[in-house]
């Protein structure tokens, strides 16, 4: 059975700000016009902010996050590396946070993404959708099965390439409390030349982005697996884009 109700609050761990990239990076061309030029304020949120509206379970599909069946045509299949993407969704103590909505989406194995505005000249695969989405279970654990994504060519700079990397969004217990991060893959040789990577400044932060590879979890002559924890707060916690400020 899944719980859909929150823990009871606590002392929470204090925010370390230097875990967390500076929000004007010029190395990263689009932090320039994004990032705020006054300093940053702290409201509390409101009533409404944590308790709704609500994500309902039921309105999750038995394939949702099976990304090798979700968006396949009869008789075809995904081009690409087979994987599966598992973890845990933890809070600032180890524990496992249950009731989480995961959601994810990427490139395809040529690193395109299924979007109109995504022109890149590698060709759209018609059997793979690129997003998927699933609930944490009782102790926080989640699992996709999806294609290893392509490194793509982004704008940045003359030759900028991103790595292979998955896009996650974690919802709690109302829409207002949302996280955004993004994972990469153990041994990626472009994760050191990745503009956006190079905005964190410690390199333990970094590492928490990088899914190992794990073999005690992976299927024999069918799917390689990597794990991927997400830690809510405190000093180990994951770097969330939208949250730059400290989560």
């Amino acid at each position: 059975m899944l719980r859909n109700t929150s823990e009871s609050p606590g002392v929470l761990f204090p925010r370390d700000l230097d875990w967390h990239p500076p929000a004007y990076s010029p190395g990263y061309k689009s932090s320039v016009a994004r990032s705020p030029r006054l300093p940053l304020m702290s409201i509390q949120p409101t009533t409404a902010d944590l308790t709704g509206p609500r994500f309902g379970h039921s309105e999750l599909g038995p394939l949702d996050n099976d990304l090798l069946l979700n968006f396949c045509q009869p008789g075809g299949s995904p081009i690409g590396e087979r994987i599966i993407v598992h973890g845990r969704v933890l809070d600032e103590t180890g524990r496992g946070v249950a009731g989480v909505l995961v959601e994810m989406w990427q490139a395809n194995a040529g690193g395109r993404y299924r979007h109109r505005n995504d022109t890149y000249l590698a060709p759209i695969d018609p059997n793979f959708g690129g997003c998927g989405r699933t609930i944490t279970d009782d102790q926080g654990h989640y699992v996709f099965r999806t294609i290893r994504p392509g490194p793509y060519p982004w704008e940045n700079g003359p030759n900028a390439w991103r790595p292979s990397h998955i896009h996650f969004s974690l919802f709690g217990h109302a829409f207002a409390q949302r996280l955004i991060t993004q994972m990469y893959f153990e041994g990626d040789p472009l994760i050191p030349h990745c503009p956006i990577v190079a905005t964190i400044p410690d390199k333990a932060a970094v590492e928490r982005l990088i899914a190992p590879l794990d073999l005690n979890h992976s299927i024999p002559h069918d799917l390689l697996a990597y794990r991927f924890d997400i830690v809510l707060r405190g000093s180990r916690s994951t770097i969330f884009e939208n949250r730059l400020e400290g989560n």
